[in-house]
């Protein structure tokens, strides 16, 4: 579904782009290449539905939208949590006290210093 309303959604902004540009601010347009007496449509019902296609159009861009942003592919394997998710419940608390080892246990104590004089 969701390819398809991809795919929908890049055809509407072809056919956008391609009407937007037809279009000219001031008048003119594709709408200026009708002036014959014997036109089929007039240079007026020309800019109306060029307008009117524009407004579909972007309506159908806005529609497409919404409706893709609904359909997008989740990861079914990687669950509902995010990585980022993971590391912050992972993380180690900086105001922990570490676990050393007790001190009960004499350690043998030879030091360097001791065993450097008998030389």
């Amino acid at each position: 579904m969701y390819t398809l309303i991809t795919v929908l959604l890049f055809i509407t902004c072809v056919l956008l782009i391609l009407i937007v540009l037809v279009q000219n601010s001031k008048g003119g347009g594709l709408a200026s290449n009708f002036q014959a007496s014997t036109q089929i449509m007039g240079v007026r019902k020309t800019a109306d539905f060029l307008e009117k296609a524009t407004w579909v159009l972007a309506g159908a861009l806005l529609v497409l939208s919404i409706m893709g942003s609904a359909f997008i592919p989740r990861g079914a394997d990687s669950g509902d949590q995010s990585l980022i998710k993971d590391k912050i419940e992972n993380a180690v608390d900086p105001n922990q006290v570490p676990s050393f080892p007790a001190a009960d246990a004499p350690a043998a104590t030879t030091t360097p210093a001791a065993a450097d004089s008998t030389k």
